[in-house]
């Protein structure tokens, strides 16, 4: 028997704050990296380390984290997941040296990865008819972009009042409410139609120290740590060759052979990663510049034309898809997100004021919102046969990727200035923009629900 619909909109709630956690933290640290820095005595290259601790191991993970919420059950995932992330962030809090914070933001990542899949597949057993479902799943699905608003906001008021240990400190009671919130039970939920799929834990081991070495070779290149970076970059192509290898030997392949030979799939994903790539690098980047005038709580409204779209342009976006499909939407925030930048670049070369920085960041706030609601609709509609399910999983993963290598090379080139690394972020996009534009087009199809925007 389901739960009664009281209960099964308690359990909505408390899946859709879960997520709204998880994601907040991507983005709520952004703005308490001065203070980081100056409590733990870190650099640049430290608070690279701070952000992308989070994001490798939540990237890496999550190309398995379906079969694992198949295998294990969604909701025992769902729970362990948010109960790992609220003690591994109290411990965080509690952290003396950078190092000791940076391998705790790696357990939150492994929490994270566990809670994305788990979540839906939660809505899906909680939700069995379709239209209950697609009303649940976009409300859950709105909660991203509530969280990306929130996060520069809510970590400067936070950082104001007790510094940078309070961002996460609060992930503790939210998460203890999470907790209570869905000690129900989902239901039975459909049947499977045949056993579990398995994991592959040697090549998907391999992927994550790929990712993680990776990022330490641009992080090392960039601090201008030389050896450290060559002998890095030494041991990722031995990684590279190892990742390669186990995965032709799988019968259960961590990345899904025939998804990412089709040329539209391959497009979407490099959409993906160079949205991810263009916001977790500015939103690394551009709070150590602005404060330098200003504090945190400032740094944080500052911004708002950059996160407000998030927050009030998905309908707006899922509106258009239904009318025109998913392909000019992403070519139009691909745009708009490379003009961004390139503004944001020119602005901060020069040193224009305010409303100029403003206009860049509305521009990318708004590319965004276009780009990336949608992208789960373009993976869907490209996949082949028998791979739709698959398709969400190495979005999310390719986008996480995304984000980790932006932190890293965009953190690099503030060696070069801050503009530099914004004139990046719009080369990526431009690129991303070009590439999708000649190969992401598909014929219509029906309407597809909108995604989340983090």
């Amino acid at each position: 028997m389901n739960v009664l619909r009281p209960s099964a909109r308690r359990m909505l709630f408390g899946i859709a704050l879960g997520y709204f956690m998880v994601l907040l933290d991507m983005t709520v640290l952004s703005v308490a990296e001065p203070d980081l820095a100056a409590s733990l005595a870190t650099s640049v290259a430290g608070l690279q380390w701070a952000t992308t601790g989070y994001t490798v191991t939540f990237a890496a993970l999550l190309l398995s984290a379906g079969a694992a919420t198949d295998r294990y059950g969604a909701a025992r995932l769902f729970r362990g997941g948010i109960a790992v992330f609220a003690a591994a962030s109290l411990l965080t809090a509690l952290a003396p040296h950078l190092w000791v914070l940076v391998a705790l933001r790696a357990v939150m990542g492994v929490a994270a990865a566990a809670c994305v899949p788990a979540s839906m597949a939660m809505i899906a057993r909680l939700y069995p008819q379709p239209a209950a479902r697609a009303r649940a799943i976009a409300a859950w699905a709105a909660t991203s972009g509530a969280a990306v608003a929130a996060g520069p906001i809510a970590g400067g008021a936070l950082v104001g009042v007790a510094g940078w240990r309070a961002v996460f400190l609060i992930n503790v009671p939210i998460g203890l409410l999470v907790l209570a919130l869905t000690a129900a039970r989902t239901g039975p939920g459909p049947q499977r139609a045949g056993p579990p799929r398995r994991i592959d834990w040697p090549a998907q081991c391999a992927a994550a120290a790929l990712l993680a070495l990776a990022t330490d070779t641009l992080i090392a290149a960039g601090a201008g740590h030389w050896p450290h970076a060559m002998t890095a970059a030494t041991v990722t192509a031995v990684s590279l060759f190892a990742f390669v290898r186990l995965e032709r030997r799988s019968h259960a392949p961590v990345l899904h052979r025939e998804l990412i030979r089709v040329g539209r799939v391959r497009a979407a994903l490099l959409a993906g990663a160079a949205v991810n790539f263009a916001l977790s690098g500015a939103l690394f980047v551009l709070p150590l510049l602005l404060q330098r005038h200003l504090d945190a709580l400032h740094t944080g409204l500052a911004f708002l034309p950059l996160t407000v779209p998030f927050a009030v342009n998905p309908p707006v976006t899922g509106r258009i898809v239904a009318r025109v499909g998913p392909f000019r939407p992403i070519v139009a925030g691909l745009a708009l997100m490379a003009a961004g930048g390139l503004v944001l670049a020119v602005v901060l070369h020069v040193g224009a004021a305010y409303p100029w920085l403003a206009i860049g960041l509305l521009l990318t706030g708004f590319g965004v919102s276009f780009a990336l609601p949608v992208l789960t609709a373009a993976m869907v509609s490209a996949a082949p046969a028998g791979a739709t399910g698959a398709a969400g999983g190495v979005l999310n993963a390719v986008r996480q990727t995304g984000a980790t290598i932006g932190v890293a090379v965009m953190g690099a080139a503030v060696a070069a200035g801050t503009g530099a690394a914004l004139l990046l972020s719009a080369a990526v996009c431009a690129l991303a923009t070009v590439v999708f534009a000649l190969t992401g087009r598909a014929p219509r199809r029906a309407a597809v629900p909108a995604g989340s925007v983090a």
